[in-house]
């Protein structure tokens, strides 16, 4: 699963790519922005930290990770 966070004041989103269902990252996500001052933190699949203070989010994204294809198809 892949999540996109847009970040105030910045011209590029984080992303993250998690083995998290959408359910347990929202679960995060909500708990987080409770509070102002706080801190989103999330883990990706190669367990590195990624930590963004509630007050800069602008928004997340959660949806399925995309599958990138290699190759030609023939139209």
């Amino acid at each position: 699963m892949e999540i996109k966070i847009g970040v105030a004041d910045s011209p590029r989103e984080l992303t993250v790519s998690t083995a998290d269902s959408p359910d347990q990252v929202e679960a995060i996500v909500a708990e987080a922005m409770r509070n102002a001052q706080g801190m989103l933190i999330l883990v990706d699949d190669k367990g590195r930290r990624y930590m963004v203070p509630t007050s800069r989010v602008a928004y997340v994204e959660i949806g399925p990770a995309d599958s990138r294809r290699v190759g030609f198809s023939v139209g």
